[in-house]
């Protein structure tokens, strides 16, 4: 059995491990979660610290931070650990305007240059195997130094697959028995995998294993070998007490062969242990009453001005003005997964409507082009952006009548949950977080959130398409506007969610779960 938690009230103390953190580091969704739901908690009365690799990016951001007297130690394992592996973790203090804490990990190569610095692994996306390793180690290190003072974490929270070693490494440290472990997958096919042997000849697997202090005895089917190589997603889907990811639906599907990436056999294994719970919004970033991006503010109660961000985008586009005719959006990437392909054959029959159309951020020169080509064929009418600053993606919603979205893979979909609070409203495909957040329209607009599509086809965008622009010659349209403005899509549902599965977690015993790794 496992201790029991050191919890004895409403008030928690988490700790959070993850490699990005908005607005400072942003990769993916993962920085916008961690950043909003850390910050709910803390509203919601707990005590969050986020453990997070010391980028440049933070210092440059503003982001004050002491760097702590005392390193956190490393412990080496003989004969395995790479020449220049750090042997201790610098720590760097700070807190944002919400009261969260935040602990910067560093670490120093034989170079004596730094792990996470310029010309290194200077973000997420650039994350080696040695960089995850320290991140959770030190994390490991930073619990063990609080359970020896009595101020051990309730629980902690690991974030994608560059903190989902930590479950696992907790279970190799016995001090650490009492301590609840939670992974959230926000997209399963991030799995920090390596390969046995790359390209080069080197054994990258076994180079990953032993950055993380662990022997071969843990390369195996039943811990963390995975199809020849190492994969480190499994080794937190194999350990943590819970697991969790962005949609109930998404929940479900990466438990299939279709949906899991390969790991869908694991996470079947672990089924009774997922839980999806639905990203939220932010809404002191995402607020059309408050945002600084459009060029007017509104709200649910007076739309009004939504008119004037329209008129001022299509003129800021060159695209002729009409603001009665309807504006489509599609905001990317436009990549296979997220229907950029099917986007593109459908685009010449969507234009042969009445109607605009602005495609933005299409990173996939194929797609891209694709576009172009039809967006030429209707001038004054249709743009293709590229890569587009933050600003701009707010003055696309606050202008917005219609948000496309025709993704064939959408964990969350929270993209069409800021479209919604913009009075956008989405057409996108049955799939994932899709299904669990969007109520399809009726042919008489009396109930229903959005326009979902019957798959990613070029006739189900058509069609969808069409079915909007009915609705937006309706006379319950604004109403439908205004339904969709007033959804509560914020982070205080999710975030009591989450506070409730930690509660859950820490106040009871619970038999080990999973693989139990022994050292």
């Amino acid at each position: 059995m496992r201790g029991k938690a050191w919890y004895s009230g409403p008030r928690m103390d988490i700790l959070f491990v993850a490699a990005e953190l908005a607005p400072f580091i942003k990769g993916s969704s993962v920085a916008d979660a961690v950043f909003a739901l850390s910050k709910t908690l803390k509203s919601l009365g707990h005590r969050v610290t986020i453990a997070l690799p010391r980028f440049p990016v933070f210092e440059a951001g503003g982001l004050l931070a002491a760097r702590r007297l005392t390193p956190l130690a490393l412990p080496q394992v003989a004969a395995t650990q790479p020449g220049d592996s750090p042997r201790e973790v610098i720590a760097f203090d700070g807190r944002l305007a919400s009261g969260v804490e935040i602990v910067l990990l560093d670490a120093k190569l034989s170079s004596g240059a730094s792990l996470y610095g310029e010309g290194a692994c200077e973000g997420p996306a650039s994350l080696t195997a040695q960089g995850a390793a320290v991140l959770c180690r030190a994390a490991i290190e930073l619990m063990r130094q609080r359970v020896a003072v009595d101020q051990a974490f309730d629980l902690v929270h690991a974030h994608d697959w560059a903190g989902a070693m930590v479950p696992y490494l907790m279970r190799l440290v016995p001090e650490l028995s009492a301590t609840q472990s939670v992974l959230t997958i926000h997209d399963v096919r991030r799995q920090g995998f390596f390969e046995r042997v790359s390209a080069g000849g080197a054994q990258d697997a076994f180079a990953a294993l032993a950055a993380f202090g662990l022997t071969e005895e843990h390369f195996t089917p039943s811990k963390l070998e995975f199809y020849g190589g190492l994969n480190l997603l499994k080794g937190g889907v194999l350990a943590a007490d819970l697991l969790t990811t962005v949609s109930p639906s998404y929940a479900r599907e990466i438990t299939r062969p279709e949906g899991g990436a390969r790991l869908d056999g694991v996470l079947r294994a672990r089924k009774d242990a997922v839980l999806g719970i639905v990203n939220g919004v932010d809404y002191a970033v995402w607020n059309p009453a408050t945002d600084p991006a459009p060029p007017a503010r509104f709200d649910g109660d007076d739309p009004s001005n939504k008119a004037r961000c329209k008129t001022s985008l299509l003129a800021e586009l060159g695209l002729e003005l009409d603001p009665a005719r309807p504006l489509v959006v599609s905001l990317g990437p436009h990549s296979p997964d997220f229907g950029g392909d099917v986007l593109v054959d459908a685009l010449g029959r969507v234009l042969k409507q009445d109607l605009y159309f602005v495609s933005a951020g299409a990173v996939d020169v194929g797609v891209r082009e694709g576009l172009e080509a039809a967006a030429r064929r209707a001038p004054g009418r249709a743009a293709v952006l590229a890569q587009v600053p933050d600003n701009m993606v707010h003055k696309l919603l606050a202008a917005a009548d219609f948000v496309l979205t025709p993704s064939r893979y959408e964990p969350c979909g929270t993209l069409h949950l800021r479209a919604q609070r913009y009075g956008a409203v989405p057409i996108a495909t049955n799939h994932g977080g899709f299904l669990d957040t969007l109520v399809d329209l009726d042919a008489a607009l009396e109930t229903g959130t959005g326009f979902l599509l019957e798959g990613a086809t070029a006739d189900a965008i058509v069609g969808g398409v069409g079915r909007a622009l009915t609705a937006f010659r309706h006379p319950r349209f604004a109403a439908v506007r205004r339904r969709v403005m007033r959804l509560d899509v914020s982070w205080d549902r999710p975030g009591r969610r989450y506070a409730q599965a930690y509660k859950q977690l820490v106040q009871k015993d619970l038999p080990a779960v999973g693989v139990a790794p022994t050292a």
